[in-house]
């Protein structure tokens, strides 16, 4: 079965992070893609923030299996 995960971040490397704890507890085999985007967001203050949002494509051998 073919699923995939968000990460978002909410923090300075969120999504980084907890991505590679996803990753790391992943068989090689299993990662088909891994996409990363970034944007900044402007505030009405003036200042900016970045997000990032990784989506990790992969297999699992069963329905509720990583």
């Amino acid at each position: 079965m073919i699923q995939v995960k968000e990460f978002v971040d909410t923090d300075n490397s969120y999504a980084e992070n907890k991505a590679n704890e996803f990753l790391s507890g992943l068989k090689d085999d299993q990662v088909i893609n891994v996409c990363y985007g970034s944007v900044v967001k402007p505030t009405a203050s003036g200042t900016a923030h970045q997000r990032s949002t990784i989506l990790v494509v992969y297999k699992t051998s069963g329905p509720h299996e990583p």
